[in-house]
């Protein structure tokens, strides 16, 4: 069994990665929640806002590899 090695994971990159995970995935929810409450605009905004939430992830994580 093979362990990973996460002592270089800084306290600062595990916050952010789960803070935009949990935006992500609660943005992702309530889209699709709506869109079968057949609320299709509201589902679209929450889809876009969970779509900008990664973008802005992986933004981040770029730019705290660089």
């Amino acid at each position: 069994m093979d362990l990973v090695d996460v002592s270089a994971v800084s306290p600062e990159l595990f916050i952010t990665g789960i803070v935009f995970i949990m935006a992500i995935g609660s943005f992702l929810s309530l889209g699709v929640l709506r869109f079968f409450q057949l609320r299709k605009k509201q589902g679209s905004v929450f889809m876009g806002l969970s779509a900008l939430s990664f973008i802005g992830l992986v933004v981040v994580v770029n730019t705290f590899f660089s």
